[in-house]
């Protein structure tokens, strides 16, 4: 993101169900000490964490991007080196799933995850092949 006033990285690990969590429940404390509005901050938490257990269950680990932007935007970035979603648009369909059966014996994978994101931000994009995904998520603060 331009202009750029916070910006953070994060990694997360394929399968680390310990720490599944940890990214998003620091970017809620983040952005709350800067004074995101708790409307918005409950939004970017269900979007963040939903994202960050796909990338534990669903990719081989990734990175994630926190960038505020001047105007207050927050914009969060995921990407992943793969194995990419066969089909986007099943993807998008609230209760399809592909979770693996350690997971649903975990209580993740009810097929949720990429409605509920695509539900609560302001701009959603996925971009998907073998090679990884990225899902761009923005933000924007009340004025």
């Amino acid at each position: 993101m331009d202009n750029s006033i916070l910006h953070k990285e994060y990694t997360v690990v394929q399968d680390d169900y310990v720490n599944a969590g940890k990214v998003s429940s620091d970017i809620k404390s983040t952005l709350s000490e800067i004074g995101i509005s708790p409307k918005v901050l409950r939004k970017i938490a269900v979007a963040s964490y939903e994202s960050e257990i796909n990338l534990i269950i669903h990719a081989y680990g990734g990175k994630v991007f926190l960038d505020v932007g001047e105007d207050g935007a927050v914009s969060l970035v995921f990407k992943d080196p793969g194995p990419g979603i066969p089909d986007l648009e099943k993807a998008l369909t609230p209760g399809w799933s592909t979770a693996s059966e350690k997971a649903r014996g975990m209580g993740f994978g009810a097929g949720m995850g990429l409605p509920n994101i695509q539900r609560v931000t302001d701009e959603f994009n996925i971009e998907s092949s073998p090679a990884g995904t990225t899902l761009s998520l923005v933000f924007r603060s009340p004025v």
